[in-house]
């Protein structure tokens, strides 16, 4: 079964689902929504990879995010057999964040830096996509940069081993390029349907370079501003990234749900 919308990066194991969660899974049903659910850190990876055992349409990622948890650091031996269930299509929510540093900079960043690389070489390892978090200090593109010297890097090591997709992309169309030179596909949300800052990467992103996603609970995109965010509202971002690349909805669609497919559930 192939689903019609496909929501690359959502958080419906987060409390915020806790009064409803049958009725926004039963909504993701009668809509054909498939998601795979992030983790954060230790215990939102095990809690995302046992809530999709079980359920057609539900997939995991498994990570450490750059500063959500910062007294945790990310250890092999204990995501590996997290790593080895075939619910899990990924590595991260992992990377770099500068824009909410607290405490020594330069020492912040080393931490940072430091766990983004156990993640990447932990994805190369046993040959998982990457689900990147990046968040750029005020007006910069730093965390890009950063992220690029190192996989730009890596990737001349290890071929199509290092893939993955950059989750909420925020940046320029120059960063784009390179990401998608080494095979990183770009993410966006539903702030696309009431900001107008990214609209240049989407319209320049080769269409099988762009996927679909809702970072539910957050990022409510237009109509539903202001409230919690789920999975189905995905066919909002579709509908906005259509609307900005002057092409069919059900264009944009397919595409989405076909590089999604490419790249986490790969056909056995």
């Amino acid at each position: 079964m192939k689903p019609k919308y496909f929501d690359i990066h959502s958080h419906v194991t987060f409390k915020d689902y806790d009064q409803d969660l049958e009725e926004v899974l039963q909504r993701m049903r009668d809509e054909s929504v498939w998601t795979i659910t992030v983790g954060v850190n230790k215990s939102t990876s095990e809690d995302s990879v046992k809530f999709g055992e079980g359920k057609e349409g539900f997939f995991s990622t498994i990570g450490l995010h750059p500063n959500d948890t910062e007294s945790e650091t990310f250890s092999e031996a204990e995501y590996k057999s997290l790593i080895l269930n075939p619910k899990v299509v990924g590595v991260g929510e992992c990377g770099l964040d500068y824009f909410r540093i607290t405490g020594d900079i330069a020492i912040a960043k080393k931490r940072q830096m430091c766990e983004f690389e156990k993640h990447v070489d932990f994805a190369i390892k046993y040959d998982k996509p990457l689900m990147i978090h990046g968040r750029p200090s005020r007006g910069t593109v730093d965390t890009y940069i950063d992220m690029l010297a190192m996989l730009e890097s890596k990737k001349r090591e290890a071929g199509e081993k290092l893939r993955g997709n950059i989750h909420f992309f925020v940046g320029t169309v120059d960063i784009a390029r390179r990401f998608y030179t080494i095979g990183f596909t770009t993410s966006f949300t539903g702030v696309l349907t009431f900001a107008r800052e990214y609209d240049d990467v989407v319209k320049f992103a080769p269409l099988e370079m762009l996927m679909t996603e809702t970072d539910a609970p957050y990022a409510t995109p237009n109509p539903f501003r202001g409230r919690r965010n789920e999975p189905l509202y995905v066919k909002y971002v579709v509908g906005a990234i259509a609307s900005i690349r002057g092409i069919s909805e059900e264009t944009a669609r397919e595409a989405t749900v076909q590089n999604a497919l490419k790249m986490f559930v790969p056909k056995s």
